[in-house]
């Protein structure tokens, strides 16, 4: 495969930004970028047994408030993308906020996660990381009734700010 090959992106042929022009990874380097307020929101939906469910929205599952928790440890994971994702920066974030929506008529729950932060670079990851550990915790604090529970759609769904403006994730 060649460089070019490596290095394409999805959107036609643009190149990855965590490669230098030898092909080798490495931090971009955001320091002459301008600070701006930046916003992400990702979400993601886990999938489970309608007792389980009942559980999860009953508060009173054997480990406490399942949701609760599962609120807390994505804004604890929000804060340590850098520390999980290897060529990430450390970003100061101005906010993290998480919601839930249980769909009883699919057993779902899906989470919300939006972060910000006034930066040189975008909270993406913050966000998509908060969404997948909150769904990881509800499945650690549930798996003792319910092995089977699915995470998916775990995506972004907009972000805002920085040289590149506004994207949403299409419909």
């Amino acid at each position: 495969m060649s460089k070019d090959q490596d290095q394409r992106g999805r959107s036609g042929g643009a190149t990855l930004t965590h490669f230098d022009h030898t092909g080798q990874a490495h931090m971009v380097d955001v320091g002459a970028k301008a600070e701006t307020h930046r916003i992400a929101i990702a979400k993601g939906t886990i999938t489970m047994q309608p007792a389980t469910l009942e559980l999860v929205q009953s508060g009173h599952a054997k480990k406490g408030d399942v949701l609760g928790i599962a609120r807390i440890a994505a804004i604890m994971a929000a804060k340590r993308t850098s520390d999980l994702i290897p060529l990430c920066h450390p970003i100061p974030l101005t906010r993290v906020a998480v919601e839930f929506e249980v769909d009883a008529s699919i057993c779902t729950v899906t989470c919300i996660a939006r972060a910000e932060c006034v930066g040189k670079t975008g909270v993406e990851m913050e966000a998509l990381t908060a969404v997948q550990v909150a769904l990881l915790t509800i499945y650690d604090m549930c798996k003792a009734v319910d092995r089977g529970m699915v995470m998916n759609g775990i995506g972004l769904l907009e972000k805002h700010g920085g040289k590149t403006g506004s994207w949403t994730q299409p419909t």
